[in-house]
């Protein structure tokens, strides 16, 4: 039975292929005598005017000096000595130092910096932190500092931070 239905099935489709297509032969024919390809032209090009190129006389947009700020003839008489031998301190942020304790020796006074567990002395005339920080005054409670930083200018200003005692807090730890 099933073959039956598959061999009708066959029969119609090639009936339909089969047929006579006159009809729609002669209206392709009849579609085909009127076409014609139409390619519209380009349109003309307008010249536009030649202009020298003034860009050797004006200043070089790649020069280096365009690139930073200009320096004044102050900027070098406060900047920091670049020559110096750098001190153990001075690789640190101030952030991350603290100050845990004073010595006295006569009248030589030390503070006591402490930085990843390890503790060093400072003495008035150390660098430390990483703005070349210079100590100036160290007194019980604090250590004061003088600071070189640039400015967006590149001009080099004085700041001056403190590091205060850090009390050790033993309540219930």
């Amino acid at each position: 039975m099933k073959a039956f239905l598959i061999l009708g099935a066959c029969a119609l489709l090639a009936g339909c292929a089969g047929g006579n297509q006159d009809d729609l032969q002669a209206w392709m024919a009849g579609q085909a005598k009127n076409l014609r390809g139409q390619v519209k032209p380009t349109p003309e090009l307008k010249p536009f005017p030649v202009v020298a190129y003034a860009g050797a006389q004006g200043d070089d947009p790649f020069r280096a000096a365009r690139m930073e700020p200009d320096r004044t003839a102050s900027s070098g008489a406060l900047g920091p000595d670049m020559d110096r031998r750098r001190e153990p301190l001075e690789s640190y942020p101030l952030e991350s130092l603290h100050m845990v304790g004073v010595l006295m020796q006569g009248v030589t006074i030390h503070a006591l910096i402490s930085v990843n567990n390890a503790l060093h002395q400072v003495k008035v005339g150390n660098y430390m932190g990483q703005n070349f920080g210079v100590v100036t005054k160290i007194t019980e409670h604090e250590l004061s500092l003088r600071e070189l930083v640039e400015d967006a200018y590149g001009d080099w200003v004085e700041r001056t931070s403190t590091l205060t005692l850090q009390e050790r807090q033993e309540a219930g730890k």
